[in-house]
């Protein structure tokens, strides 16, 4: 989310809460001597922040005589975000505060393919009946971020061409959240808000990581020099459909050869089913494997050199510091893991795995709901639109 990588530059109020939310100034003193900006201009900026409750102090910095100076942070108290991580069978929905601290959570089944309206009013009661549970309502609402299992335009928070979501190409989702709480309103693909959720987990964020998913399909997000990309039209990051050389296996895209065709978690169910296997999707593959089954092992780890190879070239064309594999299939155990870092070690160039990491993401199926919470977070606190939201005279208090 960023949180690696702060300009000190700006003295807007939005700059000065940046640079408190970051630790890099703290006190009015500090904050001054950062931005070159007069005490006066400082105080003033302190007090719009204070006035819409937006920090508090949280203690007193080291005294050189005198009263010690107040140290300022962001009060996380001053609101809530709304998330929902909407998966193609499974979904869970929050309420978090600024801090990304979840107050309240709830998951539930339910197949994205019922169409937008039967889900998106799912969600509605969902946020209402959290709400309540938390002890708030819609007017302390700040912002809401939504993942979908499949492309989505960013800049129009709209689903595009979903390939396992019938009726829900084109759908207006960020209006139909917006028309109801009238604040921002985040729509990405899952994957993308999975990696922002592993990235804000990190207790020592690097500033450039990729994510891959490896479910019933596979997925990646990047971020990359702090900041997740996302490419023009939101596309980046669709490693499931980059070919592999030899694979005659057709995808659900239409095309044939795709990494995901061949090493999805819907394709190895559908081997391991044709060898009188009980595997009807990934979570099947992922309690075979886990249980010690031979064929299931096998091709986990035959899944993971093919999923190398497309993440070696993604080494060497990136250059990332971390890897992290996630999702139902590499939840079996060690096996993809392995299959991996076998093909990636030895097709990538040394200089770029001298110092890499590859390893299993953190945070499981949680992660895409903190990714969004976080999503909206960063978006509500960023300096410019915060500094908006403040000239508008909208208060958080």
């Amino acid at each position: 989310m960023g949180r690696s990588h702060v300009s000190t530059a700006g003295g807007s109020a939005g700059d000065l809460l940046r640079l408190i939310r970051s630790g890099v100034a703290t006190t009015r003193a500090e904050l001054a001597s950062t931005t070159g900006l007069a005490r006066s201009t400082v105080s003033q900026r302190i007090d719009s922040l204070s006035a819409h409750n937006l920090i508090r102090e949280i203690g007193g910095a080291r005294s050189t005589g005198g009263r010690p100076p107040a140290v300022l942070g962001l009060n996380e108290d001053a609101g809530v975000v709304l998330a929902a991580d909407l998966g193609a069978t499974h979904s869970r929905i929050a309420v978090a505060d600024l801090g990304g601290e979840v107050l309240a959570e709830t998951a539930a089944d339910i197949e994205i393919a019922a169409g937008p309206e039967r889900v998106l009013a799912w969600v509605d009661e969902t946020f209402d009946a959290l709400l309540i549970q938390v002890s708030t309502g819609p007017d302390d609402v700040l912002g809401i971020g939504i993942g979908l299992p499949g492309p989505v335009e960013f800049a129009e928070g709209r689903p595009v061409s979903p390939p396992i979501m019938p009726g829900w190409d084109g759908y207006d989702v960020r209006g139909h959240f917006f028309g109801r709480f009238g604040v921002p309103v985040l729509v990405d693909n899952d994957v993308n808000i999975m990696a922002l959720g592993e990235h804000w987990l990190m207790p020592d964020p690097v500033d450039d990581l990729l994510f891959i998913k490896v479910g019933t399909g596979i997925g990646s997000g990047l971020i990359l020099g702090g900041r997740l990309h996302r490419g023009a039209q939101g596309a980046a990051g669709d490693i499931g459909h980059v070919p592999v050389a030899g694979s005659e296996a057709v995808c659900r895209c239409g095309n044939v050869g795709c990494v995901e065709a061949s090493a999805g978690g819907g394709a190895l169910a559908r081997e391991l089913a044709a060898l009188g296997k009980e595997t009807r999707n990934s979570r099947d593959v992922m309690r075979l494997a886990r249980a010690g089954d031979n064929d299931a092992i096998r091709a986990v780890r035959r899944a993971g050199r093919l999923l190398g190879r497309i993440i070696a070239a993604s080494v060497n064309l990136l250059n990332p510091a971390v890897i992290l594999i996630g999702g139902d299939v590499a939840d079996s155990g060690d096996q993809l893991l392995a299959g991996v870092r076998e093909v990636v070690y030895q097709r990538s160039t040394a200089l770029a795995t001298n110092e890499l990491i590859i390893r299993s993401a953190s945070a499981g199926d949680r992660a895409g709901v903190i990714g969004a919470a976080a999503m909206v977070i960063e978006h509500v606190l960023e300096p410019a639109t915060l500094d908006a939201t403040l000239l508008a005279g909208v208060g958080t208090s």
